[in-house]
């Protein structure tokens, strides 16, 4: 094991958030510092790719320059670059590529390309220091829902996976629906505060000899009929109580898959990540479920639920101790699959 400490540059720029930090040893957050382009994106309903590509590419030096003051740090204190490459929007993943490979280049030091799932599921190591593999993660996000089995540090094995619609992409679907805009995650658990879950009953989709895998666009096309329904017969539309069974919808499938493929696969540990982890209602609904079987619950702070570089270090952190290197021909994946390098 190495004797002296071991800080990483990080940089994410997978999609509207610019984001860079510095990791020591792994758990320790030197700096951790995000441009979020929400506000810009929000004029549009969504996150547009040529303007996230541009924006990243007008505040990358500055963010990485923060990064470095805060953590008190400069280059010559870094012991190697850690970078999102890929899944993601193919513009943006190219900023932080570029910038990560030409400090490489620049400074001989390592370079190492993060999936940027195995960052949010990493992200659960940063507040839970007691937190090791073996453990069975749910990653939800705008693009992503999986259920993942934690080996080993940078070993994974996915054990369930959306069939259509991520959760995340449900959530801002839906929210847009009902007329709260973007981004519709955070609106709708806050409306469905409001409301009352039980006041309508949407559909929980099963699929046929995958009983760890998810579909959530058959509760979205349930949630716009409804809706349409509703404005047919000049009815009033209740928007909490839409928000609140919709979401309630969501988090019984989440949970349930969750808890089922934790007691097949006989694992004692949970944690949940992505942009959903950040979700009042499945944090809360998941910690009750872990209780009640005996299951030891993890789940990041907002901070790190969303895009952020620090998860991205400390991926990078595991990776770099057993020299799991990128050459120089890094390239962007918009398309990558967890476990694939």
């Amino acid at each position: 094991m190495f004797q002296n400490d071991i800080n990483i540059l990080a940089i994410e720029t997978s999609c509207d958030e610019t984001a860079a930090s510095v990791v020591r040893n792994g758990r320790e957050i030197r700096s951790n510092i995000i441009s979020s382009q929400i506000e810009l994106h929000k004029l549009y309903g969504g996150v547009v790719p040529e303007i996230a590509s541009r924006k990243h590419i007008e505040k990358i030096n500055q963010v990485i320059k923060e990064a470095l003051t805060v953590a008190g740090v400069t280059l010559d204190d870094i012991d190697a670059i850690g970078v999102t490459y890929g899944p993601g929007l193919v513009g943006a993943l190219l900023v932080g590529v570029a910038e990560a490979k030409a400090i490489s280049f620049a400074t001989k030091k390592p370079l190492i390309g993060v999936h940027h799932i195995e960052g949010h599921i990493s992200a659960n190591y940063i507040e839970n220091q007691e937190l090791e593999p073996p453990f069975l993660s749910l990653v939800v996000s705008g693009g992503h829902s999986h259920l993942v089995i934690v080996e080993d540090y940078g070993k994974y094995q996915i054990v369930g996976r959306t069939r259509d619609d991520a959760a995340g992409e449900a959530f801002d679907k839906v929210a847009r629906a009902i007329g709260l805009g973007y981004p519709g995650g955070p609106k709708i658990d806050k409306l469905s505060k409001e409301g009352n879950s039980q006041a309508i009953q949407f559909p929980r989709a099963h699929i046929e000899g995958s009983p760890y895998d998810f579909s959530f666009s058959g509760l979205k096309s349930a949630v716009l009929n409804y809706i349409n329904s509703m404005k047919m017969k000049n009815e009033e539309i209740n928007k909490a109580d839409v928000a609140a069974s919709f979401q309630e919808a969501v988090v019984d499938v989440l949970v349930t898959r969750t808890i089922m493929a934790a007691k097949d696969f006989g694992i004692s540990k949970v944690a949940i990540a992505g942009g959903v982890a950040a979700n009042s209602a499945l944090q809360n609904a998941m910690s009750k479920a872990c209780k009640e079987n005996i299951i030891e619950f993890y789940y990041p702070s907002p901070i790190y639920c969303t895009d952020n570089a620090a998860m991205i270090g400390v991926a990078a952190y595991y990776e770099y101790i057993n020299e799991k290197y990128s050459g120089l021909d890094l390239n962007a994946v918009p398309n990558l699959k967890i476990g694939e390098r």
